[in-house]
């Protein structure tokens, strides 16, 4: 059961916001979120944190610099997923614009299946091919201490730009040898925001770059080249990754939205708005976290992100097109696997949960399993039983790869680490951060590690944490019932730690039947009284009748039908 709960409104911060200019229904959202003044609402470039503060990048910013002078070449490591495909596309794209010739810049990506997750010997070796004098890591690197190494001696040079945490020994922090690391999470990193995607990290290292060069005198400020043109690119890698959406976070999506709206866009972004059936003048963040950046890391899921990577690259429409309607094919594909195995790890769980009571974590695992899923259906176990999840694929390699996700006040790195510690050996590699973690057993100790990580629950969580709840925004006042205000809601920044509005209130359930296929997932759909007005409402996903009086938590969309435009309820949660 959801404890469905209202966050607090400071009333005189509500008030001093909507005297700001602010709109009175924001005016109340956004103070129940933290924010105190209307200056903090800035969005514009201007208050980013400058680049000087974040640790590393005025060294990153020579060591490119000296590069691009020198005509070395310069190869990007990426990572599979969409904040890696699209820090690849920034670091191309900007170090293309601040003056690298064409001829000097490549890329490599692992193929997850192959190579594994990070900087390892066998993508040096693999980047080798392009005769690289500078490696650049986006999005990956910080725990790669072998790649790193086997990169220095194979005589190149590392610069690694990262944002996940550093790999621990003895509880000590060890970071890689490179020539240059630039990460907020690094130690002695006095950045303010320690929660920047990886394309944000790179998109920081360019600003620093540009700064350098102007220092050097390759242009001056009013000439020098427009970096914002990459924000469509950041916004979206920072969303699909569901870092926390900080001030500074929040500037670099609204900034990258206002682009997109206006039209100014990659033609990637743009074929992946048309793919998605999604209009971009009308685009949010939902867009980024549930159309486009789904259909991106399908490539790196199902496939090789190069397909992902090269609809970001490319500069032709037509060429965008056709990568992004086959991004947008592997991603039915990846929907069908992703059902079938969450399918068979729901029936699983029964197993697990003889007394209907589930463990404090999971760990599930079957030799059917897609590796490139595991994540996902991670990710769907933990909201439907509020508990840490991880799933494991067997690798090519024989051993187990699996990807957790977490729930508040349960550090999945740091709860790894501890295993690794009481089950020596157990963890052949591990890493991540808070929220989300990947890790590699063999097949033989995978019930070690599965008692191991449940024990570590049980002990760190107690039964207030392991409660779900929702938080709410209250009732929502029928003035703001209108299409208005679901236009008003999606024009601003929403996402990981600064949530979308959710409202409650008490309706009288008039309706309620089932639509969609009967083969596959259903929905309930409701009619609803409530002040005497009527409502319409629908529960994605969920196939059994309510009372006849609920307390209902639900987000509003618009539903447009021949012309006609209509608020709708979707739910989230029934009291």
């Amino acid at each position: 059961m959801t404890q469905i709960t209202v966050r607090d409104v400071p009333p005189r911060t509500a008030w001093a916001l909507e005297q700001a200019g602010v709109h009175p229904l924001l005016a109340r959202l956004f103070a129940a979120r933290g924010i105190t003044a209307a200056e903090q609402l800035d969005d514009g470039l201007a208050r980013l944190i400058p680049p000087d503060q974040l640790r590393g990048s005025a060294e990153a910013a020579r060591l490119l610099a000296d590069a691009i002078a020198a005509g070395r070449r310069i190869v990007v490591v990426a990572d599979y997923d969409c904040d890696g495909a699209t820090a690849c596309a920034v670091a191309l794209r900007g170090l293309a614009l601040l003056g690298a010739r064409p001829d000097t810049l490549g890329y490599v990506v692992p193929d997850r299946r192959v190579h594994g997750y990070g900087l390892t010997p066998a993508i040096v070796d693999l980047a080798m091919g392009q005769r690289p004098d500078l490696l650049v890591t986006v999005d990956n690197g910080i725990a790669s201490l072998e790649g790193v190494a086997h990169a220095k001696a194979r005589g190149l040079a590392v610069l690694v730009t990262d944002h996940h945490l550093p790999a621990l020994h003895d509880d000590a922090v060890v970071l890689p040898a490179a020539d240059v690391i630039v990460n907020p999470n690094q130690p002695g990193c006095g950045f303010a925001s320690k929660s920047l995607a990886g394309v944000g990290v790179m998109f920081y290292v360019l600003l620093a770059l540009r700064s350098e060069l102007r220092a050097r005198g390759a242009f001056d400020a009013a000439a020098q080249p427009r970096l914002d043109a990459l924000l469509d690119l950041v916004a979206l890698g920072t969303v699909a990754d569901v870092v926390k959406l900080d001030a500074n976070n929040r500037r670099l999506v609204a900034q990258g939205l206002k682009r997109i709206r206006s039209g100014r866009m990659q033609a990637g972004v743009a074929a992946l708005f048309a793919a998605a059936g999604r209009e971009p003048a009308r685009a949010s963040g939902f867009d980024f976290g549930f159309a486009l950046g789904p259909r991106l890391n399908a490539a790196g899921r199902m496939e090789n992100m190069t397909l992902g990577i090269e609809c970001l690259l490319t500069d032709e429409p037509a060429r965008a097109a056709e990568l992004a309607a086959q991004l947008d094919a592997i991603n039915r594909e990846r929907r069908d696997v992703e059902a079938g195995m969450r399918e068979q790890a729901e029936a699983m769980l029964d197993a697990l949960m003889p007394a209907g009571e589930p463990p404090a974590a999971l760990a599930i695992y079957d030799p059917g399993f897609h590796e490139g899923v595991v994540g996902i259906v991670a990710s769907r176990l933990k909201d439907r039983l509020h508990r840490p999840s991880f799933v494991f694929a067997r690798g090519q390699d024989g051993l187990l790869k699996g990807s957790g996700r977490s729930i508040a006040g349960f550090h999945l790195r740091d709860a790894l680490d501890l295993v690794s510690k009481r089950e020596p050996g157990v963890l052949l590699r591990f890493g991540g951060h808070a929220m989300a973690a990947g890790a590699t057993v063999a097949e033989a100790d995978f019930a070690r590690f599965a008692q191991a990580l449940s024990v570590v629950a049980a002990e760190w969580l107690d039964a207030a944490a392991l409660a779900r709840r929702l938080p709410t925004d209250g009732p929502l006042d029928a003035q703001w019932f209108a299409p208005e205000t679901v236009k008003l809601l999606d024009r601003e920044v929403w996402g990981q730690a600064f949530e979308a509005p959710v409202f409650v209130d008490d309706f009288e359930v008039l309706s309620q039947r089932l639509v969609g296929d009967p083969a596959r997932t259903q929905h309930l759909k409701l009619a609803l009284r409530h002040g005497g007005t009527q409502r319409e409402a629908i529960w994605f996903g969920h196939d059994q009748p309510i009372g006849d009086r609920v307390r209902l938590a639900y987000r509003l969309s618009v539903d447009s039908w021949q012309g006609r435009e209509r608020v709708q309820m979707v739910v989230e949660a029934v009291a």
